[in-house]
């Protein structure tokens, strides 16, 4: 052996010895302040023993291989769609005449004191009911004009009047919605249901992620991440037009078993660092590689909405080639019957501040509905007349609500008729896998300004969705930092009002 090689190897001998030396001060450290912690405070809250079950069994070599939930659920899978910005339930849902009754006179100071607004300055007006509404169907739902092809399967959906929130700020709202904290770092609820439930199809993700509107949610890409979960678990992000995932395709000169090959050889080396480091983010790793490796094949093949009989795309509204929530919805469909656990839909635009046209209540909102009414329609109908319906939670809602007095910034009225942020009353509905058909919980005040019968919040949503997964959103944990997380964090019950 060479001098060189000689004083290479003693190079290599000692920066081993030196990641040791850190990977032992390292575990040393974590075990005494976090593992010693860990286990007075589990003693201090009776955790352990009772919650040692709840704990998923996580196989880091195959972190999405299906699995059975604590108890049967009625769903399957889950077809979440989020109106990002937040509709406006007052032209929507919330059938309010005695509102229309205050139109234009100035707000009641006892609608504002002590009260926190986004862009309520002053002392706004009031502003009635910008559409009309009608009941529908056996169950007699208020539904508006706005929404006239949902209003036809009203029975097939539950309505809950009175959910609520803390958070009146778009980003903080759509973390709380999605991940159970206003701020960043914590698990998406499509995560969770994925390491909870892993895929039924080994070549597609669990969790898959469609957008619409021109833009992400304003809370980013956070409410589909996987916090402290393993990366394997977080939203895996589509497109509906062109490539369905970013460098997908091989590159010119790249054949298939050369792409197996690399992978192989990259994986080889990661196998070997997972033996020197046992940190099973390098499992996930791994394990990521060889599902972009399948989904080469299988996504092309499932995001394809060509091959949909003519019928469909008539039902649907679909536009073949372009990027839209009609697509996004059909994609949905086509995914949750090809085994993927969580699909979550995003469609930006529904801010209603009133700033400008395309924000107005009266012509942006409406222009939104437009767009969404027909394919939302068409999904429930279509899962069902497949079978799938009994097997797929729909869930639809935004954020947070609408007030019902007009913004006016620096106290000043728009140029548009325009409804501030509001967290006390804001309607989600539900459908399909157990879900009540034609049901209807909550109620709110005589022009929709505070619940004051059958109030919920967002935990309680979580709460439900977990349920009909089939799982005990209070034993359902992941320990983390010494601790037990749970997505409804201390809070949440389910609503079974709702549930059949």
């Amino acid at each position: 052996m060479t001098q060189k090689e000689l004083h290479n190897q003693r190079l290599l001998r000692e920066a081993e010895r030196s990641v040791l030396q850190m990977h032992t001060r390292r575990h040393f450290i974590k075990e005494s302040a976090m593992g010693l912690g860990g286990l007075a405070l589990a003693a201090l809250f009776g955790c352990g023993k009772n919650n040692a079950s709840s704990q998923i069994a996580f196989d880091p070599a195959h972190p999405l291989a299906p699995k059975l939930p604590p108890f049967p659920g009625k769903a399957k899978s889950v077809i979440y769609l989020h109106m990002a910005g937040a509709p406006s339930q007052l032209e929507l849902f919330d059938y309010k005449p005695e509102l229309m009754k205050m139109d234009g006179q100035l707000c009641p100071q006892s609608l504002l004191e002590g009260k926190r607004f986004a862009f309520i300055r002053g002392v706004p007006k009031m502003l009635g009911p910008q559409a009309k509404f009608a009941q529908h169907g056996e169950s007699g739902a208020w539904v508006s004009e706005n929404m006239p092809h949902l209003a036809s399967i009203v029975d097939e959906v539950s309505f809950l009047k009175a959910v609520s929130t803390d958070q009146f700020n778009h980003a903080p709202a759509q973390l709380l919605v999605h991940t159970g904290s206003p701020r960043l770092g914590r698990p998406s609820i499509g995560s969770w249901v994925t390491y909870g439930l892993g895929t039924e199809n080994e070549n597609l993700p669990g969790f898959v992620v469609l957008t619409s509107g021109g833009r992400n949610p304003d809370a980013g890409k956070s409410v589909w991440g996987s916090g402290f979960l393993p990366s394997v678990y977080q939203g895996v992000q589509c497109r509906s037009e062109g490539a369905p995932v970013l460098f997908l395709n091989d590159p010119d000169g790249m054949s298939r078993d050369l792409r197996k090959a690399s992978i192989d050889a990259i994986n080889q080396v990661n196998a070997e660092e997972y033996k020197a480091y046992k940190d099973p983010e390098i499992l996930s790793r791994i394990s990521q590689y060889e599902m972009a490796y399948k989904m080469q094949i299988s996504v092309p093949e499932v995001m394809n909405i060509n091959d949909e009989p003519q019928y469909i795309h008539d039902m649907y509204g679909t536009k073949p080639g372009h990027a839209c929530f009609a697509n996004n919805v059909l994609l949905a469909r086509k995914l949750v019957e090809k085994g993927v656990r969580f699909v979550q839909l995003f469609d930006w635009g529904w801010d209603s501040h009133g700033t400008d046209a395309s924000l107005a209540i009266d012509v942006g909102f409406i222009n939104k509905c437009r767009q969404v009414d027909k394919c939302i329609t068409a999904l429930i109908l279509d899962l069902k007349q497949r079978g799938l319906l009994e097997e797929t939670l729909v869930v639809w809602g935004g954020e947070f609500g609408r007030t019902p007095m007009m913004e006016n910034r620096e106290g000043k009225q728009n140029p548009f008729k325009g409804r501030d942020h509001h967290t006390e009353a804001f309607t989600i509905w539900m459908a399909g896998a157990g879900i009540k058909k034609g049901g209807s919980y909550g109620e709110t005040d005589e022009i929709g300004y505070s619940a004051i019968s059958g109030k919920v919040d967002t935990f309680d949503i979580q709460a439900t969705i977990l349920n009909q997964l089939g799982f005990d959103h209070e034993q359902f944990t992941y320990d983390f930092q010494g601790r037990p997380f749970r997505l409804t964090d201390t809070k949440g019950k389910v609503i079974n009002e709702i549930l059949a």
